[in-house]
């Protein structure tokens, strides 16, 4: 009886010729071969990270001044590493987290309360870090604090970046809030809730900014339902049961496109209108409505 044995691929024989040349102690042979097995998509994370973790040249740290360690269960980069339209999946996921950053930056210069002196910041609905190790060269990690449901994702941030973390929850009511901040950033958490949460999310976040500070959110607005052909109800509204996360049931986490208008009224009967202080249409990613709301 034979066995069919798997053929090895050519990143993965890259990938095992590197780790041989690092047991050797040859690194710059091992710089060499790794890069080469970073360009393959079958083994592009796995060459990244030892790439990283030894500090090799060709390095996104060394580049970039922060801290590119990616986590094998980050959804937001399998979304990059899978899409036919993304050459490069380790450049565009990072490139997307300080695009990120400058954006809200913008953002918060339009209402005069700058990102840099901001005294602490909750970024909610955080993944594995894909923003985070961005705003943590900005603002330092002793001002930050990630939250998702994805505990491992929470873990991952805290270990990797050296912020404070803790546990969401499926349900808005029971989030419990370690403190209030001066800013609560919601980076496509409102693109992705049914409709029976999308309000009692709104509610309990704004309820975890401290007086006098901002709460931040995007959705997908006309332009993203537009471009997707999707066909908004009455009331602005679309949500469909799949997304880009593996870890999240779909029913509870999916697809949605809203109005303005939809947004608008749910703001005036949840926190009231006067709350809304700035928005910006097609501000996030050149697809995502940004809106900005003061605590008084």
């Amino acid at each position: 009886m034979t066995t069919k044995l798997r053929e090895t691929t050519n990143g993965q024989r890259l990938l095992d010729e590197g780790r041989d040349l690092l047991a050797q102690g040859n690194r710059t042979g091992a710089a060499q071969v790794l890069a080469r097995a970073r360009d393959e998509r079958d083994t592009c994370l796995a060459a990244h990270t030892l790439i990283e973790a030894n500090g090799l040249v060709g390095s996104f740290s060394n580049v970039m001044g922060l801290d590119c360690t990616i986590a094998a269960q980050d959804d937001i980069f399998g979304f990059f590493a899978g899409h036919p339209s993304s050459r490069n999946p380790l450049r565009d996921y990072l490139a997307d987290g300080w695009r990120t950053l400058s954006e809200l930056m913008v953002l918060l210069e339009a209402v005069d309360q700058p990102i840099l002196k901001m005294s602490s910041v909750l970024e909610f609905a955080s993944g594995h870090g894909r923003f985070t190790r961005h705003l943590v060269k900005a603002v330092g990690a002793e001002r930050v604090v990630v939250s998702d449901v994805v505990q491992s994702a929470v873990d991952f941030s805290r270990n990797t970046f050296g912020v404070n973390g803790f546990p969401s929850a499926s349900i808005p009511e029971q989030v419990e809030w370690p403190a209030r901040y001066e800013l609560v950033f919601v980076l496509s958490l409102f693109s992705h809730l049914p409709r029976s949460t999308w309000s009692r999310w709104l509610k309990a976040l704004y309820e975890a900014v401290a007086p006098g500070g901002l709460l931040v959110f995007s959705t997908h607005g006309l332009k993203a339902a537009n471009f997707d052909h999707v066909t908004l109800d009455e009331e602005g509204y679309f949500f469909a049961a799949s997304s880009e996360s593996t870890a999240i049931d779909e029913q509870e986490y999916g697809t949605t496109f809203t109005s303005e208008a939809f947004v608008l009224a749910r703001i005036a009967e949840t926190v009231g209108s006067d709350k809304l202080i700035h928005r910006m249409p097609v501000h996030f990613w050149n697809h995502q409505d940004a809106y900005v709301l003061r605590k008084f």
